[in-house]
């Protein structure tokens, strides 16, 4: 009688467990991510943007964007605060905590917007031609500051560089894109007239965009050319007035990352003054400008940095911001550094540190700062004495904090971890406490079957370690083999771990369709320190390929269910590279899938926005003598006649900032040979196809990659995801 007492209390127990079901593709629309966290004033709410993925008319899938107040006190569910099919992000609480200022994106131009939390209506206080953004509260409450982006033909003067137009003087022709309808009339346009009306019409067609005339260096955007050079400018608008917003900044100049003093009578921010072209200078310094008279001023200059967002500390005596180093541009780490309001000498805090840090915030009582750093595979969330000292974990085991913000002792922040891929906490950093303030993924995860990553460590021959994690399928059974993914990551700064959000998806549905997962940060990846994350200078290939191996061969002797005759590989961007590199080299994978990849290092300098890793990466050009030879080396279409594999390659249309000719190049030469390789190309998708791109594009790209394996892979059982 006991025992079936007993049996019949676990029951339900057990039938639960039983009745858990494993990820699949579509739980995606599922997943909840929230941004741009900020606590009130009082400490008592917290204002977030909660985005979600949709779909209406069975196929038309996008995001929503809408705010949600927190209650940080009781335990109160969120509330929903902006509504429609309108984007709202940005959020900000006015000083006394009576409105919240956002950015709403209306059309082609953002606005600022102003919701009041007395009830009301929120509504636009901004009109601005080229949109406005990142709102920021003056602090007495009377002002907001924002930047637009104001493109070069709208800036009035002549730029302190040189033109850049062969055999033309800036100014020599009509700026038709700056005219009203009636001063266009009265110039005189014509194909068979005069050099300058030839100029004239000429320019009228530049004007339209019929042809685009290209100029710059950085001529790629991420998913169209972008011929127009823009400058981001600062704005002042009075809160409660009609009268139009105050521009406060001007000329050929970029000013970014603003931040009021606690007067209201300055702005601190960065810039730089530019003596060349934008596109050839890429280090800022930190700018002062006075609020009256509109002047501004080199603040802070610090050799051998570039630094930028500054922030007062809430007693005004110290500045806080990023310096990075600018004499290596290889793999160069974000450090926090702080200088004296008044002005002096700056002090990097974070040098002994030696990851990259960002997210910082001061706290308080002006003592300590806060911030987020990737390390081994987890993004903890630290603290740090403003003047230097011992650096102290608050939160992030087997975990990532994404987004956080703090105000007295709470601290609000978003967390991914295993069991569940985001969801927002509260901390106290007096007691210690910790509780969750929303269940968005909570609600449905509870009834999900995840795998969880185990931790491994390999130690290589030049006395590195390489971190790597193996993840089983789902519902894996003692004594059986099970075709294996190895699946890579791009970069090659980037890093995996349990702490990254990007690939928790992608990871549960693999296993989920009975595939067991390797994965590891080779050298080259960031969250290890600058001398791992520089190991591969002028090596793409060979080294971090043997890392990748060795972490792979390295599971296999540790789990026997990995069959090392069903093993796949796949990766996206650099890990596309990677992939690549592999199948020319290697014959052991049953299959392949490269994805938004880098395949021949000389082309991709041309065709791709990211084309600054080529020098930083590898110390020059093609046309340098002694670079050609290794770029030719290290491009995995040098071996394209090596592969064997059957390949899998996926490019977005408008990918521009690999460039989709390389992928092109690979799958025709392939194809040529008669190799096994198929090429999938999605439309309106750039780089970020996999991470933001349409959910439905991501499925399908999910799916794609899931089905061709299946084609040259065997399991042991059919894998749960395909039962119902």
């Amino acid at each position: 009688m006991k025992k079936i007492l007993f049996i019949l209390l676990l029951l339900p127990g057990l039938l639960g467990a039983q009745t858990k079901r494993p990820i699949v593709a579509s739980d995606l629309m599922k997943i909840v991510t929230t941004a741009g966290t900020q606590i009130s004033p009082d400490g008592s709410k917290a204002v977030t943007v909660v985005v979600r993925k949709a779909v209406k008319n069975e196929n038309e899938y996008y995001y929503t964007r809408h705010l949600y107040l927190l209650d940080l006190v009781g335990t109160a569910a969120p509330v929903q605060l902006t509504f429609g099919d309108k984007n709202d992000g940005q959020p900000t609480w006015s000083p006394d905590g009576k409105s919240i200022a956002f950015v709403r994106a209306d059309g082609e131009k953002s606005q600022i917007w102003l919701l009041p939390m007395n009830g009301g209506e929120a509504h636009a206080i901004t009109k601005e031609e080229y949109g406005a953004r990142g709102p920021v509260w003056s602090p007495d409450g009377k002002k907001i500051l924002f930047s637009a982006s104001i493109p070069f033909y709208a800036i009035a003067g002549k730029t302190p560089w040189t033109y850049e137009r062969p055999g033309r003087a800036q100014g020599d022709e009509p700026n038709f894109k700056n005219m009203k309808a009636d001063e266009k009339k009265k110039v005189t346009t014509s194909p068979d007239g005069s050099l300058d009306e030839v100029r004239a019409w000429l320019a009228k067609n530049m004007s339209e965009s019929n042809p685009r005339v290209l100029l710059r260096q950085n001529l790629q955007g991420e998913l169209n050319l972008q011929p127009d050079e823009e400058f981001s400018h600062l704005f002042i608008k009075t809160v409660g007035s009609d009268e139009k917003a105050v521009q406060i900044t001007s000329g050929f100049q970029n000013f970014s990352g603003a931040e009021w003093s606690a007067d209201g009578k300055t702005i601190l921010c960065q810039s730089r003054a530019y003596k060349v072209h934008p596109d050839r200078e890429r280090d800022n310094d930190l700018w002062s400008i006075d609020v009256d008279s509109k002047t501004a001023r080199e603040f802070l200059t610090m050799p051998g940095y570039s630094v930028n967002n500054p922030g007062y500390s809430p007693d005004g005596t110290q500045i806080l911001f990023y310096a990075v180093p600018n004499q290596n541009r290889h793999a160069t780490q974000v450090q926090l550094a702080v200088v004296p309001a008044i002005g002096g000498k700056p002090t990097v805090l974070t040098a002994a540190f030696d990851r990259d840090v960002s997210n910082a915030i001061w706290s308080a009582d002006s003592k300590s700062i806060y911030f987020v750093a990737q390390t081994e595979g987890d993004i903890p969330l630290y603290s740090i004495p403003a003047k230097g000292g011992t650096i102290s974990k608050l939160i992030g085991n087997d975990s990532g904090v994404n987004d956080f913000d703090m105000k007295g002792d709470k601290i609000v922040y978003s967390l991914t971890e295993t069991k569940n891929p985001w969801e927002l906490y509260l901390y106290n950093t007096k007691d210690k406490s910790n509780r969750a303030l929303t269940q968005f993924n909570e609600s449905w995860m509870k009834d999900r079957q995840v795998s969880t990553p185990k931790e491994y460590w390999i130690t290589r021959p030049d006395g590195s370690k390489v971190q790597y994690w193996v993840q089983e399928p789902v519902g894996k059974k003692d004594g059986m083999k099970y075709p294996t993914i190895l699946n890579i990551h791009g970069g090659p700064t980037a890093m995996w771990g349990p702490g990254i959000f990007s690939m928790w998806h992608e990871y549960q549905l693999e296993n989920s369709w009975g595939y067991g997962l390797v994965y590891c940060n080779p050298r080259g990846s960031g969250g290890y320190g600058d001398k791992f994350k520089k190991a591969n200078f002028k090596d793409w290939g060979n080294g971090p390929a043997s890392d990748i191996l060795s972490a792979l061969e390295d599971a296999s002797s540790k789990h026997p269910w990995i069959d090392k005759d069903q093993l796949v590989v796949e990766g996206g961007s650099y890990a596309g590279y990677m992939v690549a590199w592999l199948v020319g080299h290697d014959n052991r994978f049953k299959a392949a899938n490269a994805q938004r990849g880098v395949y021949d290092l000389t082309t991709f300098l041309g065709e791709g926005n990211a084309w600054s890793l080529v020098p930083n990466d590898f110390g020059g050009f093609p046309w340098d003598k002694e670079i050609r030879p290794l770029l030719d080396s290290e491009s995995p279409y040098t071996y394209v006649d090596k592969i064997n594999t059957p390949l899998l390659i996926i490019h977005g249309d408008q990918d521009l900032r690999t460039g989709v000719i390389q992928s092109e190049m690979l799958y025709k030469s392939l194809k040529i040979m008669n190799k096994p390789v198929e090429y999938i190309r999605y439309p309106k998708e750039g780089h970020e196809l996999t991470r933001s791109g349409n959910p439905g594009r991501m499925m399908d790209h999910m799916l794609r990659v899931i089905e061709f394996f299946e084609r040259y892979v065997k399991h042991p059982e059919p894998p749960p995801a395909t039962l119902k």
